[in-house]
């Protein structure tokens, strides 16, 4: 009877529990024959005593594939898809479990996945091999300190604030997060940690654990993951989509975290903007959000904070600024464009969300009112 391999994607910074997590996997009493690609066998211990038990056999029989040299949310890429295929036509596996590196942004690995699966459909033919999950391992002492003290993650290899976008993007795109080494934080420290997560990732499944211990039925043949709904998932674009009618509206956790979007239609000035951002509000861990500037109107732009890191970069010209042909063409299969265009600026707007803990939300408001 044919069966479609499930895929399983597991990210994580660098000592979050990734590897332990694995070789529990492995440990299967399920007598699961599982496959492994690991991004960089550097990082990855596993534990010898599975080789024999047929989690993972040696090398020669490839069912632990190494991808060095790069990372697979980029240049790797082709290598990955190679890898699944090679395992696919083995038939003997009844899962792939992917181990991202540290560094690596789970977004582009579920776009390569999920471009596998739309190949399928295209041709008709039998879909092979499915993403079932994504799972961000995430270390609860090590969250905790960034968070209470202030104090940046720990280098590996990449600058801190890059790391701390790629904890903040591991954590945004998944559907289960493994918030591991809990005796190790208070319990209050704890309730805190997963208040923040919830703001960051509202809908992912948490499960608290030690020594990445988890029972392997939240884990896998879970049929949970979409690409459309964890893309859809995370506390900014839940924030942007879902706000009040009334301006500024917003949501107050516990432990002073909370959530608010500023919403106007005139544009920035640039140079007053660029000054806002070199001069962050404090408390602010996530914002994003789309605007323009005065200086060309036409242009939206899309601007986003993690931690310490920002960017802003072209997002493409407003709707308004578009032929009116096709301007009507867009409207009519956008119902939510219609529901918010405004008789002078059309789709033009600013419109940011901010995710923080004791942020000064009337201070942020008024810096912005006079930008």
């Amino acid at each position: 009877m044919f069966k479609s391999v499930p895929i399983t994607l597991i990210t994580g910074y660098l000592g979050s529990g990734k590897t332990t997590l694995l070789n529990n996997i492995l440990n299967n009493k399920d007598n699961l024959k599982i496959a492994v690609i690991v991004n960089d066998i550097g990082e990855v211990n596993i534990d010898a005593s599975l080789i024999e038990k047929g989690g993972v056999v040696n090398s020669k029989d490839e069912s632990l594939v190494p991808l060095q040299n790069g990372c697979i949310c980029c240049n790797l890429k082709t290598d990955l898809l190679n890898q699944i295929n090679d395992l696919l036509e083995m038939k003997k596996f009844d899962h792939i479990i992917i181990e991202a590196s540290g560094i690596c942004e789970p977004i582009p690995i579920a776009q390569t996945l999920q471009a596998v699966e739309d190949a399928y459909l295209q041709y008709k033919m039998p879909r092979l091999c499915y993403l079932d999950s994504i799972i961000s391992v995430v270390d609860a002492k090590r969250l905790s300190a960034e968070f209470n003290d202030g104090e940046s993650l720990t280098k590996e290899n990449i600058e801190d604030d890059d790391l701390e976008k790629l904890v903040i993007q591991q954590i945004e795109f998944c559907n289960t997060i493994i918030l591991n080494k809990i005796d190790e934080v208070s319990k209050d420290e704890l309730n805190k940690i997963k208040t923040i997560i919830k703001a960051l990732q509202p809908n992912a499944n948490i499960i608290e654990t030690n020594y990445s211990k988890v029972d392997l039925k939240e884990i896998l043949d879970t049929h949970k993951f979409s690409f459309e709904k964890a893309a859809t998932s995370s506390g900014w674009y839940e924030a942007l989509e879902n706000e009040e009618d009334e301006d500024e509206s917003g949501e107050v956790l516990e432990y002073g975290i909370s959530t608010f979007v500023y919403e106007r239609r005139k544009p920035f000035n640039r140079e007053k903007f660029v000054n806002f951002v070199e001069n962050f509000p404090k408390g602010v861990i996530r914002s994003k959000g789309i605007l323009y500037f005065d200086e060309d109107e036409r242009m939206s732009f899309m601007f986003e904070s993690s931690g310490v890191l920002k960017d802003l970069y072209e997002a493409g010209l407003w709707l308004i600024e578009e032929e009116p042909s096709f301007q009507k063409e867009v409207l009519a299969q956008n119902p939510d464009l219609q529901k918010d265009w405004d008789p002078e600026y059309g789709d033009k707007m600013v419109k940011l969300v901010f995710i923080g803990q004791h942020m000064d939300k009337e201070s942020i408001i008024k810096e912005l009112d006079q930008i």
